[in-house]
């Protein structure tokens, strides 16, 4: 575990942690192996100083704008700084003074020399050290020079003795100032042989979301998420939050594996990656998400009765819940139809369906407020055909039902979350990623949930059977009191399109 804290001014302690706490709940330890660049700061100067004694670096006091100028283009060469030439030692004396605050940001930088006609820009006399007068989360006010990551990234790696580095493919034109450095410093008698290989693999390229640090800073700043740590964010902390586990980060990462090409992953791989690990751990449970009443006419009011439903079908060794039955109960709103549609087995005037790990019924009508809307559904139940029985096979039904008993349920807020971006690829060419933004990725609802989810665990998962995988959400859910996030749907919904 490394952190190339070379800018003082974009390191903190709370992003070290960050990292640290989501490295670990990935499952990784790396024990006392924990470094930082910050740990190499008094190599890393010395190195420098080895450099322009031998004529490889110098101090360039242009401005940034001179600097940019001179560097030339990928059909032209770069133009020499007027300081390239001027004598080591007046280049050490400028850069101890720079060491020593003498100079003020911006006036002057060390730089690499190798070849400013080089076909390769990075070739063309790369900075390695700046001035930057501020407080560095571990250094404190000890430096007021600073490595650039392209400088100090190999002389970590050689000096932990890491034989492959791994870069993704942007650092592959990197790799000859990286190859060029270390020898010069191993020339030097400063790094042991053999040296570090660089060796570049494609990035994660991820469908719906956006990777870019930029775009993720600009999303939680303008407040279109709420927080690094929003279910719908493409990080450790959001996935963490959303209910996805870390055990199908992993599988993800097992599954795509890594390539030398640059491809896109649908977003549904991800998820199918969560779905598989979590309909292995997660118990069941029944939530009503969009409850409307269901009135059993012929069930004895006052009365009540358990039904039994396993907790993990496929574990039978987790045992059974009870679900106790009553005359009224919460049913899904679009489990009833008054003129149903093709193809539609569930409730309807005159068909018969069955309740969950209950009855059979009949549905007989409904009742409408004075707008017509629908407040209540009626059915009779069918006495010999509780499930478990001898008779519950006696009637043959398409249709299957849940529910909850409205005297026993609880209600509770359920957040259902989904793709932050509607297209596959936010923001291409040169329109605005914000236009892209999907205005369903979020929304809050007050279910109607079976009792037993009231004592649920912040990070506790479940099953909300016929809806998809849930989660207790990890900062808002109180004792007694849980809100809970959807994680993904039982399947892909975005298959067919939106």
């Amino acid at each position: 575990m490394r952190f190339d804290d070379t800018n003082p001014e974009k390191e903190e302690q709370e992003y070290v942690d960050s990292i640290i706490q989501a490295v670990q709940w990935l499952g990784f330890d790396w024990r006392e192996h924990i470094f930082f660049a910050s740990d190499y700061f008094d190599f890393m100067y010395e190195a420098a100083q080895y450099l322009i004694k031998t004529d490889h670096a110098y101090v360039d006091e242009q401005s940034a704008e001179q600097m940019r100028a001179n560097r030339g283009t990928l059909t032209e060469p770069g133009a020499a700084s007027p300081w390239r030439e001027r004598p080591a030692e007046e280049s050490l004396q400028r850069f101890r003074e720079m060491r020593e605050g003498r100079h003020e940001e911006g006036s002057m930088v060390l730089r690499a020399k190798i070849d400013m006609a080089s076909p390769n820009i990075n070739m063309r006399d790369p900075a390695i050290y700046r001035i930057r007068k501020a407080t560095h989360h571990r250094t404190q006010d000890k430096w007021c020079v600073y490595p650039m990551y392209t400088y100090a990234h190999p002389i970590e790696d050689a000096l932990e003795r890491i034989t492959h580095s791994i870069c993704t493919l942007e650092f592959e034109d990197q790799r000859p100032f990286y190859d060029w450095l270390l020898l010069r410093l191993a020339e030097g008698g400063l790094l042991d042989k053999p040296l570090p290989q660089q060796i570049e693999f494609a990035r994660l390229h991820l469908s719906h979301v956006v990777l870019s640090k930029r775009k993720l800073i600009q999303l939680v700043d303008e407040k279109h998420v709420d927080g690094w740590d929003d279910p719908r964010m493409p990080t450790i902390v959001g996935g963490r939050r959303r209910g996805y586990t870390a055990e199908g980060f992993r599988l993800f990462a097992e599954r795509i594996g890594v390539s030398k090409a640059n491809s896109w992953i649908d977003f549904s791989v991800l998820e199918d990656c969560m779905r598989e690990n979590m309909n292995e751990l997660a118990q069941r449970r029944i939530a009503v998400l969009d409850p409307v009443k269901l009135i059993i006419d012929n069930y004895p009011a006052g009365e009540q009765e358990d039904c039994l439903a396993p907790n993990h079908p496929q574990k039978p060794e987790l045992g059974k819940r009870v679900m106790p039955l009553t005359r009224e109960l919460w049913i899904e709103r679009d489990d009833f139809m008054e003129t149903p549609t093709k193809g539609y087995f569930r409730l309807f005037p005159g068909n018969q369906v069955r309740l969950r790990y209950g009855y059979v019924v009949k549905c007989t009508g409904c009742d409408k407020d004075a707008q017509g809307n629908i407040i209540a559904v009626h059915c009779e139940y069918l006495p010999q055909t509780k499930s478990g029985t001898a008779g519950a096979d006696g009637v043959k039904v398409k249709g299957n039902i849940h529910w909850v008993s409205v005297s026993h349920a609880y209600a509770a807020e359920v957040r259902l979350y989904d793709r932050l971006f509607k297209s596959p690829h936010p923001g291409t060419g040169d329109s605005d990623f914000l236009l892209d933004l999907n205005p369903n990725s979020k929304k809050v609802i007050t279910a109607q949930l079976e009792r037993a989810l009231k004592d649920a665990k912040p990070q506790e998962r479940f099953q909300f059977e016929r809806h998809g995988y849930f989660v207790a959400d990890l900062v808002d859910s109180k004792p007694g009191a849980p809100k809970f996030n959807r994680a993904v749907t039982l399947r892909d919904s975005w298959a067919a399109g939106r």
